[in-house]
Protein backbone atom coordinates (compact mmCIF):
# COMPACT_ATOMS: atom_id res chain seq x y z
CA UNK A 1 0.00 0.00 0.00
CA UNK A 2 1.22 3.35 -0.68
CA UNK A 3 1.60 6.38 2.14
CA UNK A 4 -0.22 8.96 1.70
CA UNK A 5 3.13 11.69 1.11
CA UNK A 6 3.46 8.64 -1.97
CA UNK A 7 0.03 10.06 -3.47
CA UNK A 8 1.03 13.39 -2.40
CA UNK A 9 4.29 13.13 -4.84
CA UNK A 10 2.57 11.89 -8.01
CA UNK A 11 0.30 14.85 -7.84
CA UNK A 12 3.27 17.10 -7.29
CA UNK A 13 4.48 15.39 -10.60
CA UNK A 14 1.46 15.81 -12.69
CA UNK A 15 1.64 20.04 -12.04
CA UNK A 16 5.60 19.86 -12.54
CA UNK A 17 4.62 18.07 -16.33
CA UNK A 18 2.03 20.99 -16.19
CA UNK A 19 4.59 23.71 -15.80
CA UNK A 20 6.75 22.73 -19.14
CA UNK A 21 3.66 23.35 -21.41
CA UNK A 22 3.47 27.24 -21.59
CA UNK A 23 7.74 27.13 -22.92
CA UNK A 24 6.24 25.05 -25.50
CA UNK A 25 3.14 26.80 -26.62
CA UNK A 26 5.06 30.10 -26.76
CA UNK A 27 7.76 28.16 -28.93
CA UNK A 28 5.00 26.74 -31.13
CA UNK A 29 3.63 30.10 -31.46
CA UNK A 30 6.96 31.19 -32.50
CA UNK A 31 6.93 28.67 -35.15
CA UNK A 32 3.85 29.79 -36.96
CA UNK A 33 1.07 27.76 -35.44
CA UNK A 34 -1.96 28.93 -34.04
CA UNK A 35 -3.77 28.67 -30.76
CA UNK A 36 -5.91 26.58 -32.40
CA UNK A 37 -3.78 24.06 -34.04
CA UNK A 38 -1.41 23.28 -30.81
CA UNK A 39 -4.15 22.81 -28.81
CA UNK A 40 -5.81 20.86 -31.02
CA UNK A 41 -2.97 18.75 -31.71
CA UNK A 42 -2.33 18.30 -28.03
CA UNK A 43 -5.55 16.86 -27.12
CA UNK A 44 -5.44 14.83 -30.57
CA UNK A 45 -2.08 12.97 -30.10
CA UNK A 46 -2.37 13.18 -25.72
CA UNK A 47 -5.73 10.82 -25.70
CA UNK A 48 -4.14 8.98 -28.97
CA UNK A 49 -1.53 7.68 -26.68
CA UNK A 50 -3.16 7.05 -23.85
CA UNK A 51 -5.64 4.93 -25.38
CA UNK A 52 -3.17 2.68 -26.93
CA UNK A 53 -1.63 2.75 -23.33
CA UNK A 54 -4.35 1.54 -22.26
CA UNK A 55 -5.02 -1.17 -24.51
CA UNK A 56 -2.22 -2.79 -22.75
CA UNK A 57 -3.14 -1.70 -19.08
CA UNK A 58 -5.52 -3.34 -16.42
CA UNK A 59 -9.46 -2.16 -16.86
CA UNK A 60 -12.50 -2.62 -15.32
CA UNK A 61 -15.95 -2.64 -17.22
CA UNK A 62 -18.19 0.29 -16.56
CA UNK A 63 -21.70 1.69 -17.65
CA UNK A 64 -22.14 3.43 -20.05
CA UNK A 65 -23.35 6.07 -17.73
CA UNK A 66 -20.70 6.21 -15.58
CA UNK A 67 -17.81 6.14 -18.41
CA UNK A 68 -20.21 9.08 -19.62
CA UNK A 69 -19.78 10.73 -16.24
CA UNK A 70 -15.89 10.64 -15.87
CA UNK A 71 -15.77 12.31 -19.64
CA UNK A 72 -17.82 14.78 -18.53
CA UNK A 73 -15.14 15.61 -15.84
CA UNK A 74 -12.92 15.73 -18.91
CA UNK A 75 -14.45 18.87 -20.19
CA UNK A 76 -12.67 21.69 -18.00
CA UNK A 77 -9.85 19.78 -18.67
CA UNK A 78 -10.25 20.86 -22.29
CA UNK A 79 -11.30 24.15 -21.16
CA UNK A 80 -8.36 24.96 -19.58
CA UNK A 81 -6.30 24.24 -22.19
CA UNK A 82 -8.06 26.18 -24.74
CA UNK A 83 -8.51 29.42 -22.24
CA UNK A 84 -4.77 28.76 -21.00
CA UNK A 85 -3.31 28.95 -24.62
CA UNK A 86 -5.36 31.93 -25.30
CA UNK A 87 -3.77 34.22 -22.46
CA UNK A 88 -0.46 33.05 -23.49
CA UNK A 89 -1.14 34.79 -27.13
CA UNK A 90 -1.18 38.11 -25.19
CA UNK A 91 0.52 37.19 -22.43
CA UNK A 92 4.24 36.52 -21.22
CA UNK A 93 4.13 33.02 -20.00
CA UNK A 94 5.77 34.34 -16.61
CA UNK A 95 2.56 36.32 -16.27
CA UNK A 96 0.12 33.84 -18.06
CA UNK A 97 0.60 31.46 -15.36
CA UNK A 98 0.14 33.63 -12.89
CA UNK A 99 -3.43 33.70 -13.26
CA UNK A 100 -3.59 29.75 -14.21
CA UNK A 101 -2.08 30.00 -10.69
CA UNK A 102 -5.02 31.61 -8.90
CA UNK A 103 -6.69 27.43 -8.75
CA UNK A 104 -5.07 27.62 -5.62
CA UNK A 105 -7.39 29.28 -3.78
CA UNK A 106 -10.23 28.66 -6.26
CA UNK A 107 -10.02 25.46 -5.40
CA UNK A 108 -9.96 25.53 -1.67
CA UNK A 109 -12.74 28.26 -2.01
CA UNK A 110 -14.64 25.01 -3.77
CA UNK A 111 -13.94 22.43 -1.27
CA UNK A 112 -15.34 25.05 1.53
CA UNK A 113 -18.36 25.67 -0.73
CA UNK A 114 -19.00 21.86 -1.56
CA UNK A 115 -18.15 20.10 1.64
CA UNK A 116 -18.55 23.00 3.91
CA UNK A 117 -14.82 22.39 5.37
CA UNK A 118 -13.44 25.59 6.24
CA UNK A 119 -9.74 25.76 5.56
CA UNK A 120 -7.18 25.29 8.27
CA UNK A 121 -5.38 27.68 9.49
CA UNK A 122 -2.26 25.75 8.01
CA UNK A 123 -3.72 26.02 4.65
CA UNK A 124 -4.56 29.08 4.62
CA UNK A 125 -0.64 30.33 5.40
CA UNK A 126 0.26 27.84 3.13
CA UNK A 127 -1.67 29.25 0.17
CA UNK A 128 -1.25 32.64 1.54
CA UNK A 129 3.21 32.16 1.01
CA UNK A 130 2.57 30.45 -2.15
CA UNK A 131 0.32 33.36 -3.63
CA UNK A 132 3.02 35.99 -2.35
CA UNK A 133 5.81 33.70 -4.05
CA UNK A 134 3.64 33.77 -7.48
CA UNK A 135 3.43 37.47 -7.28
CA UNK A 136 7.37 37.86 -6.97
CA UNK A 137 8.33 34.91 -9.36
CA UNK A 138 6.11 36.85 -12.39
CA UNK A 139 8.15 39.81 -11.78
CA UNK A 140 5.57 42.26 -10.52
CA UNK A 141 7.63 44.65 -9.22
CA UNK A 142 10.75 44.69 -11.45
CA UNK A 143 11.26 47.31 -14.10
CA UNK A 144 10.09 46.77 -17.63
CA UNK A 145 7.92 44.27 -16.57
CA UNK A 146 5.59 44.23 -19.83
CA UNK A 147 1.91 45.77 -19.20
CA UNK A 148 -0.83 42.97 -18.48
CA UNK A 149 -3.16 42.87 -21.10
CA UNK A 150 -7.05 42.69 -19.61
CA UNK A 151 -7.84 40.37 -22.38
CA UNK A 152 -5.50 37.77 -21.35
CA UNK A 153 -5.66 38.50 -17.60
CA UNK A 154 -9.79 37.54 -18.28
CA UNK A 155 -8.51 34.51 -20.27
CA UNK A 156 -5.90 33.45 -17.73
CA UNK A 157 -8.43 33.59 -14.61
CA UNK A 158 -11.13 31.63 -16.68
CA UNK A 159 -8.32 28.72 -17.46
CA UNK A 160 -8.11 28.91 -13.14
CA UNK A 161 -11.86 27.98 -12.25
CA UNK A 162 -11.82 25.69 -15.07
CA UNK A 163 -8.74 23.91 -14.04
CA UNK A 164 -9.89 24.32 -10.11
CA UNK A 165 -12.75 22.24 -11.42
CA UNK A 166 -11.20 20.08 -13.20
CA UNK A 167 -9.08 18.74 -10.21
CA UNK A 168 -12.49 18.66 -7.91
CA UNK A 169 -13.94 16.10 -10.50
CA UNK A 170 -11.11 14.16 -10.79
CA UNK A 171 -10.61 13.34 -6.98
CA UNK A 172 -14.31 12.35 -7.17
CA UNK A 173 -15.07 10.88 -10.18
CA UNK A 174 -14.36 7.36 -11.24
CA UNK A 175 -12.92 6.52 -7.89
CA UNK A 176 -13.15 2.50 -8.83
CA UNK A 177 -11.90 3.03 -12.16
CA UNK A 178 -8.37 2.39 -13.16
CA UNK A 179 -6.19 5.01 -13.04
CA UNK A 180 -5.45 4.47 -16.97
CA UNK A 181 -8.35 3.80 -18.12
CA UNK A 182 -10.09 6.84 -16.33
CA UNK A 183 -7.03 9.13 -17.88
CA UNK A 184 -7.71 7.47 -21.10
CA UNK A 185 -12.08 8.62 -20.34
CA UNK A 186 -11.15 11.98 -19.04
CA UNK A 187 -9.10 12.65 -22.30
CA UNK A 188 -11.54 11.99 -24.44
CA UNK A 189 -13.97 14.70 -22.68
CA UNK A 190 -11.42 16.92 -22.84
CA UNK A 191 -11.29 15.98 -27.45
CA UNK A 192 -14.38 15.95 -27.72
CA UNK A 193 -15.11 19.89 -26.15
CA UNK A 194 -11.77 20.71 -28.10
CA UNK A 195 -13.35 19.76 -31.38
CA UNK A 196 -16.07 20.93 -31.20
CA UNK A 197 -15.75 24.53 -29.96
CA UNK A 198 -12.34 24.30 -32.96
CA UNK A 199 -12.74 21.71 -35.58
CA UNK A 200 -9.47 20.39 -36.65
CA UNK A 201 -8.98 21.98 -39.76
CA UNK A 202 -5.29 21.50 -40.11
CA UNK A 203 -5.26 17.89 -39.51
CA UNK A 204 -6.14 18.06 -43.70
CA UNK A 205 -3.26 19.98 -44.19
CA UNK A 206 -0.31 17.74 -44.75
CA UNK A 207 2.64 20.36 -44.35
CA UNK A 208 0.82 21.59 -41.43
CA UNK A 209 0.17 18.89 -39.26
CA UNK A 210 3.63 17.20 -39.71
CA UNK A 211 4.85 20.87 -38.72
CA UNK A 212 3.30 21.16 -35.41
CA UNK A 213 3.61 17.24 -34.90
CA UNK A 214 6.71 17.52 -32.85
CA UNK A 215 4.71 20.10 -30.28
CA UNK A 216 1.50 18.26 -30.43
CA UNK A 217 3.78 15.41 -28.92
CA UNK A 218 5.78 17.09 -25.90
CA UNK A 219 2.29 18.82 -25.11
CA UNK A 220 0.32 15.80 -25.27
CA UNK A 221 2.12 13.61 -23.32
CA UNK A 222 3.05 16.08 -20.39
CA UNK A 223 -0.24 18.34 -20.73
CA UNK A 224 -2.75 15.43 -21.66
CA UNK A 225 -1.26 11.79 -20.42
CA UNK A 226 0.54 12.12 -17.74
CA UNK A 227 -1.58 14.81 -15.50
CA UNK A 228 -4.66 13.20 -15.50
CA UNK A 229 -3.03 10.45 -14.92
CA UNK A 230 -1.11 11.36 -11.85
CA UNK A 231 -3.90 12.88 -10.74
CA UNK A 232 -6.34 10.13 -11.10
CA UNK A 233 -3.94 7.86 -8.65
CA UNK A 234 -2.78 10.32 -6.37
CA UNK A 235 -5.85 12.74 -5.98
CA UNK A 236 -8.72 10.59 -4.48
CA UNK A 237 -5.87 9.92 -1.24
CA UNK A 238 -4.90 13.64 -0.70
CA UNK A 239 -7.94 15.38 -1.61
CA UNK A 240 -8.72 18.33 -3.85
CA UNK A 241 -7.50 20.93 -1.41
CA UNK A 242 -4.10 19.58 -0.74
CA UNK A 243 -4.29 18.60 -4.07
CA UNK A 244 -4.33 21.99 -5.27
CA UNK A 245 -1.62 23.53 -3.33
CA UNK A 246 1.00 20.56 -4.61
CA UNK A 247 -0.44 21.03 -8.06
CA UNK A 248 1.43 24.76 -7.50
CA UNK A 249 4.76 22.81 -8.41
CA UNK A 250 3.50 23.98 -11.68
CA UNK A 251 4.71 27.56 -11.62
CA UNK A 252 8.18 27.09 -10.30
CA UNK A 253 8.79 24.68 -13.54
CA UNK A 254 7.62 27.50 -15.27
CA UNK A 255 9.68 29.84 -14.22
CA UNK A 256 13.00 27.62 -15.01
CA UNK A 257 11.80 26.33 -18.73
CA UNK A 258 11.53 29.89 -19.40
CA UNK A 259 15.12 30.56 -18.43
CA UNK A 260 16.44 27.37 -19.77
CA UNK A 261 14.77 27.12 -22.62
CA UNK A 262 13.53 30.62 -24.20
CA UNK A 263 16.10 32.08 -22.26
CA UNK A 264 14.53 34.57 -20.98
CA UNK A 265 16.14 36.65 -17.93
CA UNK A 266 14.50 35.77 -14.31
CA UNK A 267 15.92 38.22 -11.50
CA UNK A 268 16.75 37.14 -8.13
CA UNK A 269 13.49 38.17 -6.67
CA UNK A 270 11.61 36.00 -9.11
CA UNK A 271 13.87 33.02 -7.67
CA UNK A 272 12.99 34.00 -4.35
CA UNK A 273 9.43 34.24 -5.34
CA UNK A 274 10.37 30.17 -6.76
CA UNK A 275 12.14 29.52 -2.88
CA UNK A 276 8.97 30.92 -1.04
CA UNK A 277 6.45 29.00 -3.30
CA UNK A 278 8.52 25.57 -2.68
CA UNK A 279 8.15 26.42 0.96
CA UNK A 280 4.57 27.13 0.90
CA UNK A 281 4.16 23.44 -0.92
CA UNK A 282 5.87 21.97 2.47
CA UNK A 283 4.20 23.49 4.77
CA UNK A 284 0.95 22.52 3.06
CA UNK A 285 1.88 18.90 3.10
CA UNK A 286 4.17 18.66 6.07
CA UNK A 287 1.13 17.64 8.61
CA UNK A 288 0.08 15.13 6.62
CA UNK A 289 3.68 13.52 5.30
CA UNK A 290 4.30 13.71 9.29
CA UNK A 291 1.16 11.70 10.20
CA UNK A 292 2.49 9.06 7.82
CA UNK A 293 5.90 8.70 8.85
CA UNK A 294 4.70 8.25 12.69
CA UNK A 295 2.17 5.79 11.35
CA UNK A 296 4.74 4.08 9.32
Amino acid sequence: MMKTWHYALLVFIGGCCLGILSTFVKLAYSAGFSMVEVTGSQVLFGTLIIWLVTLFAKKTRISFRHGGTIMLAGIPMGLTGLLYYQSLQTLDASLAIIFLFQFIWIGSLIEWIIYKRRPSAGKVFSIVILLAGSILAAGIFIENVQTVSLQGAVWGMLSAVTFSIFIFLSSIVGKQVPAIQKSALLSTGALIVTVVLFPPIFLFDIQTLTGVLPYGMILGIFGVVFPPLLFSIGMPHVGPGLGTILTASELPVAIIMSALVLSEEIASLQWFGVVLILGGIAIGNMKQSQRDILSG
